[in-house]
C-alpha cells in the first residue's frame, strides 16, 4: 500500500523573475528577523518593501479554491469509476497497482518540472483515484462504511488543521519545517525498511504497519505528519497569493494540497480499519 508524498522537497514554485518556489523546504530567509526576508515571495532587494511582479496575471485564492477543486474532482471521479466499474478481483487488484505506479511517476514528472503542467496534474488525479476507488472498495467489502469514515476523517483533519492554522497557533518557521521535515525522512526510511523485511520474510503480519496497537500508532503519526504537510501548503499558498505569485501557480498548490489529502486519507482508511478490527 502506497503511503507517501513524493514531492516532500520539490512542491512547486522556483525561483524565477522574482518568485520563490512553493517547496515544503523550507526557505532560507524565514525567521530571521527581517519581515521582507522571511517570506519566500519577497523580492530581492536590500531593506526594500516586497514589489510584486510587473504583470497583472496574480494567483488569488479563488484561482487556489477552483484549481484544488478540479483536481480533487477528477481523484473523486476516477475513483467512484473504479469503484463501480471495477469489482474486487485479481484484475482490480492489479489494474489499482498499475494506475498507482502511473499517477507516481506523474507525480515524480511534474515535481521536477520548473513549470506546472495541468496535464500532468489532473493526469495523476485520475490515475490516483482508480488506486483510491479499488483500495476503497477493497476495504469497504471487509470493514463496511470505512471509507466513509475516512472521508470524514480526512476532513475533519484539514478542517482541524487550517482552523489552527489560521488561529496563529501554528507558525511555519525554517525550524518547524526542518524537524518535521526530518521526522517525515525518517518515517519514510523505517517504513520502506519494514517493507523489505515484511518482502523478505524476517517480519511477520506487516511488522510496523500490522493491525494491531503498534500499526495503530504508526497510522496515527503518518496522519500528523499529513497535518503538517498542510500546515506547509496553507503558508506557501498564503504567501504566494501575497507575493503575486503567478495564476498558473495555483496548479501546484493545487498538486500539493491533492497529495497531502491523498496521503491522509489512505492512512485514515488504514486506521479506521485497525480500530474496526479490534472491535
Amino acid at each position: 500500500m502506497r503511503s507517501s508524498n513524493p514531492v516532500f522537497s520539490r512542491r512547486g514554485f522556483s525561483r524565477d523573475n522574482g518568485y520563490a518556489g512553493f517547496n515544503t523546504a523550507p526557505q532560507a530567509g524565514y525567521a530571521q528577523g527581517n519581515p521582507y526576508a522571511q517570506n519566500p515571495y519577497a523580492q530581492q532587494g536590500v531593506g526594500a518593501p516586497p514589489q510584486a511582479p510587473a504583470t497583472t496575471d496574480r494567483m488569488t485564492m479563488d484561482d487556489v479554491v477552483v484549481r484544488s477543486a478540479i483536481t480533487l474532482g477528477t481523484v473523486a471521479v476516477g475513483a467512484v469509476l473504479a469503484w463501480v466499474l471495477l469489482p474486487v478481483s485479481g484484475t482490480s487488484y492489479g489494474l489499482a497497482i498499475g494506475s498507482a505506479l502511473i499517477a507516481f511517476v506523474l507525480a515524480m514528472v511534474q515535481s521536477f518540472k520548473r513549470t506546472p503542467s495541468p496535464a500532468l496534474i489532473l493526469g495523476y488525479a485520475a490515475f490516483e483515484g482508480v488506486f483510491l476507488g479499488v483500495l476503497s472498495e477493497m476495504y469497504n467489502s471487509r470493514w463496511s462504511g470505512a471509507p466513509f469514515q475516512a472521508v470524514l476523517g480526512t476532513m475533519a483533519v484539514s478542517g482541524a488543521t487550517l482552523l489552527i492554522y489560521k488561529a496563529g497557533w501554528i507558525r511555519v518557521t525554517a525550524r518547524y519545517a526542518r524537524i518535521g521535515l526530518a521526522i517525515a525522512m525518517a518515517f519514510l526510511v523505517v517504513m520502506a525498511v519494514n517493507l523489505l523485511l515484511v518482502a523478505f520474510g524476517v517480519a511477520e503480519d506487516g511488522g510496523l504497519r500490522s493491525f494491531g496497537p503498534l500499526g495503530a500508532l504508526v497510522g496515527i503519526i503518518a496522519i500528523v505528519l499529513g497535518a503538517f504537510f498542510l500546515t506547509l501548503d496553507f503558508k506557501q499558498i498564503e504567501d504566494g497569493i501575497a507575493y503575486g505569485a503567478p495564476r498558473n501557480e495555483a496548479w501546484l498548490a493545487a498538486f500539493g494540497l491533492t497529495l497531502t489529502l491523498v496521503w491522509i486519507y489512505v492512512e485514515m482508511l488504514r486506521l479506521v480499519a485497525i480500530f474496526s478490527s479490534n472491535d
